[in-house]
């Protein structure tokens, strides 16, 4: 039996990278899967239309996640997709739109800094408050959050910030909501592949293949695995964990 057979799951961000990992993953266990975009239709589209020659059903929403009201659409939209379509309910949310953009702290704005926490954190805070309105018991929401939660790296401190206050969040929204039995955790990635960074990044690809226990670089599929698992009934005894997906570099000693 596949883990989320029956499930519905809202992915954000599910054009490309983890996102796209993760919305394949989860139609290949038996999920429907509502992948939300903001720009990049036609890769949503052809990841939907990956899903649906698997036999699973898809469907591409688009928001600005930057806005509150936004993301209170995006979420009422996947559940009336669901309960449209064969009278099911949105079971499962991933929290996985973000932005990493590098910017030197002295010289930061305000603009920048709020760019990234609106994206990074505020779409997490208002997508988790709209699909807890919708789930019943039963109900999983996953951040995807980053080992620079607590590893910050040069030019990252809003990116880092915003990711430790993610972790942070489905702690207390892992109380909060607990007793309506809906279930808040974390995956924190370390470095994930995508085309072309062994060109654009190779002093950075070699230090992070040269520290890791593992030897390699995360793959999309990793991380989806692991929200995989938190959704599934599997995980149904586990809340506000952070399930750190890095190779074992935070292992790592740090001198």
């Amino acid at each position: 039996m596949r883990l989320l057979e029956g499930q519905v799951a809202l992915v954000t961000g599910a054009s490309g990278g983890i996102g796209r990992g993760v919305a394949l993953r989860f139609a290949e266990q038996g999920a429907a899967v509502a992948l939300h975009c903001r720009t990049a239709v036609a890769a949503a589209r052809e990841v939907a239309s990956r899903i649906e020659d698997m036999g699973a059903r898809a469907v591409v929403l688009e928001a600005e996640l930057r806005d509150e009201a936004e993301c209170r659409r995006l979420v009422r939209a996947a559940a009336e997709w669901a309960a449209a379509g064969w009278g099911g309910s949105l079971t499962t949310l991933v929290n996985n739109a973000g932005v990493q953009p590098t910017q030197p702290l002295p010289g930061m704005t305000a603009a920048q800094w709020r760019e990234v926490v609106d994206t990074n954190l505020t779409s997490v805070f208002a997508c988790t408050q709209a699909a807890a309105e919708v789930m019943g018991p039963g109900g999983s929401v996953t951040h995807i959050a980053s080992i620079e939660a607590s590893r910050p790296a040069p030019e990252h401190a809003h990116c880092s910030a915003s990711k430790a206050a993610v972790v942070m969040h489905a702690r207390s929204a892992a109380l909060e909501y607990g007793p309506q039995g809906i279930r808040v955790n974390t995956v924190s990635p370390g470095l994930i592949d995508r085309e072309g960074l062994a060109r654009a990044w190779p002093e950075g690809v070699e230090r992070w293949t040269r520290r890791a226990p593992l030897g390699r670089l995360g793959r999309p599929e990793d991380v989806a695995d692991a929200c995989v698992f938190l959704a599934s009934p599997l995980a149904s005894w586990i809340t506000g964990h952070d399930l750190v997906v890095d190779g074992g570099v935070s292992a790592g000693a740090a001198w």
